[in-house]
């Protein structure tokens, strides 16, 4: 089958609008924030209990990361909004 004349075929840099998406705006996806990490033994962690101390590789202010899917998107702050935790994205990832 021969190939459609040069000027019959879809321009694949059409500019796209938000309305161009709307069948997967009801796509659930998960969304985590890793704050920290940490390791220790399975006798360590059966025994923390409501008010015990976890220690994180991380600092106050450093960055977080977001994930989507399992999949790194974005790093960003936590923030306090109207007495909840939340996350503002300071740096989108860019897949390799």
């Amino acid at each position: 089958m021969d190939a459609p004349p040069r000027e019959e075929r879809e321009d694949p840099y059409v500019e796209r609008t938000a309305a161009d998406l709307e069948a997967v705006f009801d796509v659930p996806v998960r969304v985590s924030v890793v704050l920290g990490r940490t390791k220790m033994p399975v006798s360590h962690l059966l025994k923390l209990d409501t008010g015990t101390v976890v220690e994180l590789d991380r600092q106050v202010g450093e960055a977080v990361e977001i994930y989507v899917n399992d999949r790194l998107v974005a790093r960003g702050e936590i923030v306090l909004v109207e007495n909840r935790l939340g996350v503002t994205m300071t740096e989108i990832i860019k897949p390799q």
